[in-house]
């Protein structure tokens, strides 16, 4: 199990976007997440005239490492550190490490 998933509310922690607040879109691999509206780098695009896709300086939003994000805790509204618990049903689910509080509902 992932301590971040897609379409968390994630609060980036280092770099050039730190403080910015968006949602996981895509999780790349172990170590790499794209969030929304973060890490936005310019990229030079030729146009496709078969696709109908039109040249240009488009905005992409790159990955960012797992270690430079943290979840977002809505009951303090900072990034929160994310552990593992097991209920007494036997699910095992992602808690906030600052007040114990699940998660995944």
């Amino acid at each position: 199990m992932r301590k971040i998933k897609k379409g968390d509310d994630v609060v980036v922690l280092t770099g050039k976007d730190k403080g910015k607040r968006g949602t996981v879109l895509r999780v790349v691999d172990a170590e790499s997440v794209l969030v929304e509206n973060v890490n936005l780098v310019k990229k030079h695009q030729k146009g496709n005239p078969q696709r109908g896709t039109p040249g240009g300086i488009v905005d992409k939003e790159m990955p960012l490492n797992v270690s430079n994000v943290g979840l977002y805790n809505p009951q303090t509204g900072r990034a929160d550190r994310v552990g593992f618990k097991i209920l007494e049903d036997g699910r095992k689910v992602r808690v906030f490490k600052s007040d114990g509080e699940v998660v995944d509902v």
